[in-house]
């Protein structure tokens, strides 16, 4: 009985929270319950086989009461309630032969093994404690009869043995309960917290595209504004499509800046609906990412190798974000031309631009904040990105796995 259970205990005292009298429908239960034993135990001692079988004297009545009444009391102390019946059912024992086993003792054992993590009495004090209990009932038992109780040793030993077990069982199954319930809750909490931390994140790289393209759209409209202002005299068609691609950028940038920040001061009350913000472009609109900066003067040269394959949105979104802010970076450092390779590998894209750099230029966006957010989201999508000058030309090269 010690394996069942690291701690043994039974309720003498509870706390203040648990240790008040059952009321309602646990009270009646509890009674009707210890009334039902007063009933069959006094049947039982009236029907035992003595010389005085059958008769009923005030003190057998009371103490079969006490070894069944108190039982009423068994949520407030299992352990004293135990004590009492098991002390009321030995004297009992030493003035009537009866038959049958002690009801009222066996029934507080089941329920003091079921409610024992609620003491601070240990195993071993609450079994010297039954094993006692059971040594003077058989005691008794021997005395009057004038015989060693054998039969009823087994039988004692079987009944509060039985009774030990099956609330031992009841306790472990009431604690799994308590176990899933509380891991069900946890559960909930961590989804509930995951979410948060996936909208924060989700949050985070909204914050992100908008910072990305305010930027490029400012960079396409200042390249624009200046080839306007120079062609304004010798070239009014040249500084009307300047204009032109300026008004078309910045139209485009405010709306997607619009959506963007719709989707950062909502506070997630409302579901989104589908197609209330749509995704960043992909690799989709690198052609008229390049068509663009072309018209802006810079010659780009743009190669697509390998078998093209779907990719995860993210990837698709970041790779392009890198090429965007790779041109960016071109058009304003460079010397008026890049080179974009864009490769479809086995396990990765793999993505490089090159320009050559300015006469007495600075090759300085390896170390801006521009390549500084590349290589942020080559990061966070399982990649890397590496930059720098050599020969006079500036090459970044970027790879994204396709699965993390």
């Amino acid at each position: 009985m010690q394996g069942s259970g690291a701690t043994l205990g039974h309720v003498a005292t509870r706390p203040a929270s648990a240790a008040r009298v059952p009321i309602g429908r646990e009270l009646l239960l509890d009674g009707a319950i210890a009334v039902a034993v007063f009933g069959v135990s006094l049947a039982l001692v009236a029907g035992g086989a003595g010389p005085h079988a059958g008769e009923l004297d005030a003190a057998s009545v009371l103490l079969t009461a006490l070894t069944s009444l108190p039982l009423v009391a068994r949520r407030y102390a299992p352990l004293g309630v135990f004590l009492l019946t098991a002390a009321a059912s030995v004297a009992l024992r030493a003035v009537v032969d009866f038959d049958g086993p002690p009801l009222g003792p066996t029934l507080a054992l089941y329920w003091l093994s079921a409610g024992r993590d609620e003491s601070g009495l240990g195993v071993r004090p609450t079994l010297a404690l039954v094993a006692a209990m059971l040594v003077a009932h058989l005691t008794a038992t021997g005395l009057h009869a004038d015989r060693f109780p054998l039969a009823e040793t087994l039988w004692g030993v079987v009944v509060w043995g039985g009774a030990w077990l099956a609330g031992d069982r009841t306790r472990l199954r009431r604690e799994r309960m308590a176990e899933l319930e509380e891991r069900a809750l946890r559960a909930e909490r961590e989804s509930e917290r995951e979410r948060r931390l996936a909208a924060a994140e989700e949050r985070t790289r909204i914050a992100r595209d908008l910072h990305d393209s305010a930027g490029h759209a400012i960079n396409v409209i200042l390249v624009h504004a200046g080839l306007g202002r120079i062609r304004s005299r010798n070239d009014p068609e040249g500084a009307r499509a300047a204009l032109e691609t300026i008004e078309e950028v910045a139209r485009e940038t405010a709306g997607e800046i619009d959506q963007i920040v719709q989707v950062l001061r909502d506070d997630g009350s409302r579901a989104e609906a589908p197609g209330d913000v749509e995704p960043p472009p992909g690799l989709a609109a690198l052609g008229a990412l390049i068509s663009r900066h072309r018209a802006a003067g810079l010659d780009v040269t743009a190669t697509i190798r390998g078998d093209r394959r779907p990719l995860p949105p993210g990837l698709e979104q970041g790779a392009y974000r890198i090429l965007q802010e790779a041109l960016t970076n071109a058009a304003r450092h460079g010397d008026g031309s890049a080179v974009v390779d864009a490769a479809y590998g086995e396990a990765a894209l793999e993505i490089s631009v090159s320009n050559p750099v300015r006469p007495g230029g600075d090759a300085a966006p390896a170390g801006g904040h521009g390549v500084i957010g590349m290589r942020e989201r080559a990061s966070l999508l399982g990649g890397s990105l590496e930059t720098g000058a050599r020969g006079g030309r500036f090459r970044l090269h970027a790879r994204l796995p396709f699965a993390r």
